[in-house]
């Protein structure tokens, strides 16, 4: 993707977040997220489609999507708020080329909210070369999932076993 598709691409984003984030009711979110998209829609006539689908196709499988009671909780939801109160031992690892989760600012997000919670038994670690799902992997797309035959790296396992090993003793 060009650097002006990414850009683009992230103001589309910003637009429907914060139209998750202001709502309260789903069936007027679902008004303004079709007209935004609809917007959006024609903004960008320039850009592929998938064939045989209309723009209000189009729309209406992006706003049933969006507007899901799911969705609009994995937005608004602010984890820092409950790992504040965490006391236990914690675990955080996410896989170094997960994409769906950017390690990086996940990991140092929950660094940061236990350590305000004054919580000091905590263990944050990326572990290299693991996707999403703890899978060896190239590239990290969730495409790649199910063509990789480990379930679950042998690697993540031993991290998750010894820490575990360590808290019990």
């Amino acid at each position: 993707m060009s650097d002006i598709d990414i850009q683009k691409t992230k103001a589309i984003n910003k637009g429907i977040y914060e139209l998750i984030k202001q709502s309260g009711d789903t069936e007027k979110l679902k008004t303004d997220l079709t007209a935004y998209l609809q917007k959006v829609m024609e903004e960008n006539n320039d850009s592929k489609r998938p064939e045989g689908m209309s723009d209000d196709d189009i729309v209406r499988q992006q706003v049933s999507q969006i507007a899901s009671p799911w969705m609009s909780y994995f937005i608004k939801y602010n984890p820092a708020v409950a790992l504040r109160k965490v006391k236990c031992p914690v675990l955080a690892i996410n896989g170094e080329k997960d994409l769906q989760v950017s390690p990086a600012e996940n990991l140092e997000a929950i660094r940061i909210a236990l350590s305000e919670g004054k919580n000091k038994k905590s263990t944050i670690k990326s572990i290299p070369g693991l996707n999403h799902v703890f899978q060896t992997c190239e590239t990290g797309a969730p495409m790649e999932y199910g063509k990789i035959e480990e379930t679950f790296s042998p690697v993540a396992m031993m991290e998750v076993s010894n820490w575990i090993k360590k808290q019990v003793k």
